[in-house]
């Protein structure tokens, strides 16, 4: 019988792939990628399906750092450490 705990590691490393974007950036990078390949009339159905699929992931993946993002902002603003942009201040500076 395998350690629980390399059970867990195992299940986690599952469908990662080391090439696969990590960042928003290269996310949203790639997804604008399959569009344009999913756009084109000459992609068979096997191939739109994984590229739909790999798209899908990387929402999923974008949306999930953009939400853990956000509540990052949130605690930094509620601990005082920060505070928020006076409208004056995020356009340069008023007059």
């Amino acid at each position: 019988m395998t350690d629980p705990v390399e059970k867990k590691v195992a299940k986690a490393a599952e469908g990662h792939d080391p090439a696969e974007p990590t960042t928003l950036e290269a996310r949203l990078r790639r997804l604008e990628e399959i569009m344009s390949q999913l756009e084109a009339d000459e992609v068979d159905v096997e191939r739109a399906l994984a590229l739909f699929e790999e798209g899908v992931r990387h929402v999923r993946a974008a949306e999930k750092i953009l939400s853990e993002t956000e509540l990052r902002v949130e605690e930094l603003l509620s601990s005082g450490k920060v505070r928020p942009l006076d409208a004056g201040e995020q356009d340069g500076g008023g007059a």
